[in-house]
């Protein structure tokens, strides 16, 4: 398995991860390969832009209601 190195952490940064590392039970190390590893599993900008158009054009040409229209009706219930 490959191996990274980070230096030049902030001293307010290493105090947060360790913060939470203690909240997740992970030793420093354990919780900084989690966030990289969910890090790089997100979806990039043009992945999440290719996902919403396909959602888009599942919709088709159908019309949705005014949704502002609705919260107001409700609101003054």
């Amino acid at each position: 398995m490959a191996q990274i190195l980070v230096r030049d952490i902030e001293p307010e940064t290493i105090k947060r991860l360790k913060d939470r590392a203690k909240q997740h039970k992970r030793s420093l190390q354990g919780e900084a390969k989690s966030i990289l590893e969910e890090a790089a599993q997100s979806a990039t900008w043009g992945e999440a832009m290719k996902r919403a158009k396909k959602i888009r054009e599942s919709f088709g040409d159908k019309k949705f209601s005014d949704s502002v229209k609705l919260i107001r009706e409700d609101r003054d219930r």
